[in-house]
């Protein structure tokens, strides 16, 4: 409370602990895509069994972050390849860069790829630099990978309640419940992993979790999809924007622009989109399909319970013929489809 009065009076000049927090991102075998954070914070710590009041805690801890603007961040791949970044005002750094290496050579059998990040700033004097946390991955996915999934996280494979009245369900579910306590939607941590190994059984199709939800609640939804075994991915989500934000919005909704960012990224593998019909699923899917009609193999939608939205959204699948389109009311259902057409065993 101090560190945020300070911070508010314009007196917030040393940092207590630099922080450096990589997310899960992906690459190809000459260019990766590597964003994370810098924080004045300390580690997340979710664990099993906690009070209501230690999960609330965290849920303040989340959204109380305290950004380390242009600090010089480096990252060094396997091999000793190192490349420098600056952290933005918001404390967001982000290598995006094309390499002479192949850095598949350095991937694990299901294309994960290791590295370390380092501060590079000078330390004020009884600063922490909390270096055991300065390590992540970023997925390359393998050549024999048959198919790409793309799934969206809300209402998909987790409840969120987003159709509630007041959206008083979504802010229940996200701010005041563990996520070791979230429970996932019947059958999708098994349909995943099916996905995941298609047809041939190997686990190496490339799996890309979006969701409308801030960074700031990426610790949250990685143990969630960690602890309920459904196949690592790369996890994307968006930048938080206040009532007060002066940067420009974007002209694309963020699941439009991550979509196409990844179908870009590997032009020649095919994906599975999977959504629901609670917000603007199918309406962004069904565009990205018709605009890469021989790149979308199927379309998963999971029913919700809004008699309104669903309406929406059968009046406009029902005459489109790009690709094929499920409204599914189970995990079920969508694993039947999947074997029918050949994408698992």
């Amino acid at each position: 409370m101090l560190k945020r009065l300070k911070k508010l009076l314009g007196r917030y000049r040393n940092y207590d602990q630099v922080l450096l927090v990589p997310y899960r991102s992906y690459g190809t075998y000459s260019r990766l895509y590597v964003k994370g954070r810098a924080l004045d914070n300390e580690p997340l710590n979710i664990v099993q069994e906690q009070s209501t009041f230690r999960t609330i805690k965290n849920t303040w801890k989340q959204f109380d972050s305290f950004e380390i603007p242009d600090a010089k961040i480096e990252l060094v791949l396997p091999g000793k390849v190192k490349l420098s970044a600056k952290t933005n005002s918001e404390g967001y750094f982000l290598f995006d860069k094309t390499l002479e290496n192949n850095l598949a050579e350095h991937s694990s059998n299901e294309g994960w790829i290791p590295y370390q990040l380092h501060y590079r700033e000078k330390l004020d004097p009884g600063t922490e630099l909390l270096e055991g946390h300065f390590q992540g991955e970023f997925l390359v996915p393998p050549v024999d990978a048959e198919f790409g999934v793309i799934s969206d996280i809300d209402d998909t494979i987790l409840h969120t309640g987003v159709t509630s009245f007041l959206k008083w369900r979504l802010l229940k579910n996200s701010l005041l419940t563990n996520a070791y306590k979230r429970i996932p939607l019947k059958g999708a941590p098994a349909l995943y992993q099916k996905l995941q190994a298609g047809k041939s059984g190997k686990n190496r199709n490339p799996m890309f979790y979006l969701s409308n939800s801030p960074w700031n609640l990426y610790e949250y939804l990685k143990l969630f999809l960690d602890h309920n075994n459904f196949p690592k991915g790369a996890i994307l989500l968006r930048d938080f924007r206040s009532p007060f934000d002066a940067a420009t919005k974007p002209e694309k909704p963020h699941k439009q622009k991550e979509i196409t960012n990844i179908l870009k990224a590997y032009p020649d593998l095919k994906f599975i989109l999977i959504g629901d019909s609670g917000e603007h699923d199918a309406s962004i899917y069904t565009e990205i399909a018709a605009q890469y009609s021989d790149r979308i193999l199927a379309i998963y939608l999971r029913s919700v319970k809004h008699e309104g939205r669903m309406e929406k959204v059968r009046s406009l699948i029902d005459n489109f013929d790009s690709t094929p389109v499920l409204l599914a009311d189970s995990s079920e259902e969508a694993l039947k489809h999947a074997r029918e057409n050949g994408f698992i065993q």
